[in-house]
């Protein structure tokens, strides 16, 4: 016994010397700036990870390179992450890893580098690049977009074209001495996988390792979503302004402890954790990366103490070969407008408001022999007040058309029918005129890894990176998990919302929408598949849903994924709708009913929702 005990101390021990603490910093472009700060006051940490990139992202970023070629990636990264902290991370000897790069990385670096020099530091920067394949725009005219199968844009509306670049060539940059590495797009998980194969010398085939290293990113990429930003369970969070952001602490054999700084607020969870795993994934068997194949399928998340949580299990395959490549191209422009209206029937005179500059807009276009608006959105927000026995709606209108004009036309108009519309109308006045913004659209395809010409550089020097050949496989995911079966028979039946049975969160891949969902206890799971039918989700949101509905089991977690199909109006910032990424979804979808056997609501079991 005493022998086993002893093995165990120390392997301990190893783990903990050669353990990789790694902390993410953000998780959108616009995150809170004092990320950096706190994340830096956490003993041992050997990484920060900056995510900036999402596809709404890239084409802000792509417009603003148009305008600006000095432009073109988050200036925030340099100006407010890494200026005030550059002496603190070089006096720790803490490396930087970040995408915030964008469609123009060297400038990222170049910019960051003055201020390094400034400050007086010896900091070395690389740049990995060859995502950026814009100057091949003409190789692609063949190919499809890979969900609707609509054709290549054409080249003069194009305006970015980027691949998803993999961990490897940034854990190349570290391994010849980077201290601050900047990529364009590359797999949002890539940053604090690339620390891993650096740290651990995980290979190209090491694929379990590589799979659980792609989730402690994934857990990390969206700044506090893992530590109780966006939780179901909002209410147990703490103070918001304090929450702590998310530190992976990553063992050799791929095991991971997820955590945040003490004296921070927020929760860290299986259910704070879990939701963040499902967040803005397909199938969980195959979460299909750069470097690997992720199946999270039987993952496990359990509490290690009050504020860290030890996850385990996940499963890894092949790379397909294949790079997913989103190419950002113009295509007309939209406006909307916000207008409110209370009294009776507050619904009613805002839906005869909107038809009346609907039609006057139409009119006109008409007249002119100009074609109709490509997309028209109306959408409706509120109802009855806490303690007013009246009515008070937002009511949102906005279109979408080839022609700025067009839009244009609808906003005067729409605003020229305020005197002629039913009581009620008001609306804040203080932000200015609405006026007609370029809709950029979203195309995705695959290409050949080998393709894509990756480099890496060193405070401007090519390193020579020459990576290894990839080849294209086709991927053959293991059988489904076996759902156990809701018995109704000889059962009595309760009624309970889903929200006090699960937790949930929902996200975007383009124009398709996920829900994750993990019950609160493992035995409503059955009873929530049953309940969360595909008719039953397709009706919760009509009418915009209008593709198919995929279901996925996760018993790791006592989970289930939704992927809902072409629901988001096209997504991004081509979507007319209010919520066009599908973060309220979860909220729409937990106030679902659900039928279960009241043996499973009795008083032992209460705790649990």
């Amino acid at each position: 016994m005493f022998g086993l005990l002893f093995t165990v101390l120390v392997r301990e021990k190893i783990l903990a010397q050669d353990r990789l603490i790694i902390g993410g910093a953000s998780g959108f472009w616009g995150e809170a700036p004092h990320a950096t700060g706190q994340l830096l006051t956490f003993e041992g940490l050997d990484f920060l990870v900056y995510d900036y990139l999402a596809e709404i992202t890239m084409s802000i970023m792509a417009r603003a390179r148009m305008k600006d070629p000095s432009l073109g990636y988050a200036v925030d990264f340099v100006t407010d992450a890494m200026a005030g902290n550059l002496a603190a991370i070089a006096a720790k000897g803490v490396r930087v890893l970040s995408n915030a790069g964008g469609v123009n990385p060297g400038a990222c670096a170049d910019a960051l580098c003055k201020v390094i020099e400034k400050a007086g530091l010896d900091l070395k920067v690389a740049v990995v690049t060859g995502d950026d394949l814009i100057d091949q725009a003409a190789d692609f005219a063949h190919c499809k977009e890979m969900f609707d199968g609509s054709p290549f844009p054409q080249p003069n509306m194009i305006a970015s074209i980027n691949a998803y670049l993999g961990a490897f060539p940034i854990a190349a940059a570290l391994d010849v001495g980077a201290d601050i590495v900047i990529t364009g797009r590359c797999a949002d998980s890539a940053l604090a996988l690339a620390a891993a194969i650096h740290h651990f010398g995980w290979t190209h085939r090491d694929f379990g390792l590589l799979a659980a290293g792609s989730l402690a990113g994934h857990l990390l990429e969206c700044g506090p979503q893992s530590t109780g930003g966006n939780f179901t369970d909002w209410e147990k969070v703490g103070n918001l302004a304090e929450i702590g952001y998310p530190v992976a602490m990553v063992d050799p054999d791929g095991s991971i402890i997820i955590t945040k700084p003490p004296g921070t607020s927020g929760i860290v969870s299986p259910a704070s954790v879990g939701e963040q795993m499902l967040y803005e994934i397909g199938d969980p068997q195959s979460y299909h990366l750069p470097d690997v194949i992720a199946d999270f399928s039987h993952t496990s998340v359990s509490q290690l103490t009050e504020s860290s949580v030890q996850i385990s299990g996940t499963r890894g395959r092949p790379p397909s070969g294949r790079l997913k490549v989103s190419v950002t191209f113009m295509d007309g422009f939209r406006a909307g407008l916000v207008f409110q209206f209370n009294g009776r029937d507050a619904r009613g005179k805002a839906q005869a408001f909107a038809d009346a500059g609907l039609e006057r807009s139409r009119r006109m276009l008409a007249a002119t022999g100009a074609a109709d608006f490509d997309d028209v959105c109306i959408e409706f927000f509120g109802g009855i007040s806490a303690g007013a026995r009246h009515e008070e709606i937002s009511m949102k209108a906005a279109v979408r058309h080839r022609d700025a004009r067009a839009v244009g036309l609808f906003l005067k108009e729409l605003v020229g029918t305020a005197l002629a519309t039913p009581p009620g109308l008001h609306f804040f006045t203080g932000g200015g005129r609405a006026r007609p913004s370029p809709v950029v659209r979203l195309f995705s395809m695959l290409i050949d890894a080998n393709d894509v010409p990756v480099a890496v550089s060193l405070n401007g020097m090519d390193i020579g990176y020459d990576a290894a050949p990839t080849a294209l496989v086709e991927d053959h995911a293991a059988e489904p998990p076996f759902l156990p079966e809701a018995i109704v028979a000889g059962q009595s039946l309760a009624i309970r919302d889903l929200e006090d049975l699960a937790w949930a969160r929902s996200g975007d891949k383009g124009n398709d929408a996920n829900i994750g969902v993990i019950a609160r206890d493992p035995a409503y799971l059955p009873w929530i598949w049953r309940s969360l039918g595909v008719e039953a989700i397709a009706l919760a949101f009509a009418p915009n849903f209008k593709g198919p509905i995929d279901r996925f089991y996760l018993p790791g977690i006592h989970g289930m994924n939704i992927v809902l199909h072409a629901v988001l109006g096209g997504g991004g910032v081509m979507s007319l709708l209010n919520d066009a990424q599908g973060k309220a979804f979860a909220q729409t979808l937990l106030s679902l009913p659900v039928e279960l056997p009241e043996t499973l609501l009795s008083n032992d079991r209460k705790g649990n929702c």
